[in-house]
C-alpha cells in the first residue's frame, strides 16, 4: 500500500512540475543600448515562443542598466508596453540609493517598473526558485 501511495505522490510531483509554466530571468547591467534591446527581444521571443501567459519572465536591472528601466531611456515606451503583457521588471534600489547620494536624485522609473532591494540578490532567490538566466 506504502508503494503504491508513493507512486501516486510521485506521480502528482512530476506532473505539477511539467504542468508550471518555464520561468526566464533576465539579467541588464549595462548601459549598452545594443544590449538592452537584445534583453527586450529575448523577452518578447519568448513569449513568442512560449505564449505571454504560458512563460514567467522577469527582467532584472541593476549598475549601468538600470537606465533601461527609466522614462528618459529610449526602450521606455517599449518597456511599459511589456509590463502590461506579463513582463516583470525589477530595479535595484541599491543602484538607485548610490545614483541618488552622487547625483542627489534618481530619475523616474517606467510606469509598471517594481523595485527590488538589490538587483543580484533577486537574481539569485529566482534561480533558487527554478528560474533560467539569461545574461545577453
Amino acid at each position: 500500500m506504502k508503494k503504491i501511495l508513493l507512486s501516486i505522490v510521485t506521480l502528482l510531483f512530476v506532473f505539477n512540475a511539467q504542468a508550471a509554466n518555464p520561468k526566464y530571468v533576465i539579467q541588464v547591467s549595462t548601459d549598452d543600448a545594443r544590449t538592452q534591446k537584445i534583453v527586450l527581444n529575448n523577452a518578447a521571443n519568448l513569449q513568442k515562443y512560449y505564449g505571454a501567459d504560458k512563460v514567467d519572465i522577469e527582467i532584472v536591472a541593476y549598475g549601468p542598466g538600470l537606465g533601461i528601466l527609466t522614462t528618459g531611456n529610449k526602450n521606455a515606451s517599449r518597456v511599459e508596453k511589456m509590463a502590461m503583457t506579463n513582463i516583470t521588471f525589477s530595479a535595484c534600489q541599491n543602484t538607485m540609493n548610490g545614483f541618488k547620494k552622487k547625483k542627489g536624485h534618481f530619475p523616474k522609473l517606467t510606469d509598471g517598473v517594481g523595485k527590488t532591494p538589490s538587483g543580484v540578490v533577486r537574481i539569485g532567490e529566482l534561480q533558487q526558485q527554478g528560474y533560467s538566466y539569461i545574461r545577453p
